[in-house]
Order: structure tokens, then C-alpha cells, then sequence
């Protein structure tokens, strides 16, 4: 498995943090692991959307859908639920993350925790690559949301 956690203070509200995560659309200008978003469907606290996934360092992979559940104020825990569309993927992989904040002082402390995991097969194919590449991907993903909150 493959897990990087990466903390960042950000001059925002949590709720604004969060309100950004959870519009994959616009959260897609500052994560490159977001191809192309084919359709985004909202309901209360969840909101999931289908996108061609791409890994840093490995290119383009599947399209898959992914569901995101907000805790107000607090989290966006994120996975890919079992639907039709997951089936390839969640048979080789496994994937969980999320967004935590927590506020201090002029701002928030947000967690931003990524994690990957794939079978034998691939295994020994892709976590290296994924070891070298995703921290980087990560650190550059919540620096572009802090810029894009804090303009």
C-alpha cells in the first residue's frame, strides 16, 4: 500500500475548504489525478461524479466513480462505492482518502490523506512508481486549493 498524508494551514473557514472539495469540477483545477469529469450528481452530504483517473507518473487510467461524504465543518471522506462502473478497478485496487480541518488560529489546519493499495499482479509495477511520485502530486494538490482559497 501506498499512503501519503499531507498537512497545510490554509486562511479559510472549514466550511469553505470543504465546500471546494466537494465541487469536484473546480477542485479538478488544482488535482491532476482528476481527468475528465463526465457527470457529478449531488445529494445532501454526498456528491458523486465519474472521471477518468489518472496516477501520478502512470498516465490515464479507468473511469471510475468516486463518492465523497461530507462531515460539515469537519471532513470529506472519500471511496469508491460499489457500482457497476468500479467493478475492474476495486477487483485490482484499493483507494480511500479524505479532508480533514481543523481550526486554529486565522485558519485551519487541513489533512489531506491519500491511500492506494493494488494486487500481486501490479503490485510490484505501480507502488514503486506511485512511491516516488504521489507525495509530491499531493503536496502540490492542497498548495493549489490553499491559493485558490486564500486569493
Amino acid at each position: 500500500m501506498v499512503e501519503v498524508t499531507v498537512e497545510e494551514f490554509v486562511a479559510c473557514s472549514p466550511e469553505a475548504f470543504l465546500a471546494l472539495v466537494m465541487d469536484p469540477r473546480r477542485y479538478a483545477e488544482v488535482d491532476r489525478k482528476l481527468g475528465r469529469i463526465d457527470w457529478v450528481h449531488s445529494e445532501g452530504d454526498v456528491t458523486e461524479f465519474r472521471f477518468r483517473s489518472a496516477l501520478p507518473g502512470l498516465g490515464p487510467g479507468p473511469k471510475v466513480v468516486s463518492r465523497m461524504t461530507l462531515t460539515p465543518g469537519r471532513r470529506v471522506d472519500v471511496r469508491l462505492p460499489d457500482r457497476p462502473e468500479n467493478r475492474l478497478v476495486r477487483r485490482v485496487s484499493t483507494f480511500e482518502a479524505y479532508f480533514e480541518c481543523v481550526p486554529v488560529d486565522g485558519g485551519i489546519r487541513v489533512r489531506r490523506r491519500i491511500a492506494f493499495g493494488f494486487a500481486a499482479p501490479l503490485r510490484r509495477l505501480v507502488e514503486p512508481v506511485l512511491r516516488r511520485r504521489l507525495r509530491a502530486d499531493v503536496e502540490a494538490e492542497v498548495r493549489g486549493a490553499k491559493r485558490l482559497l486564500e486569493r
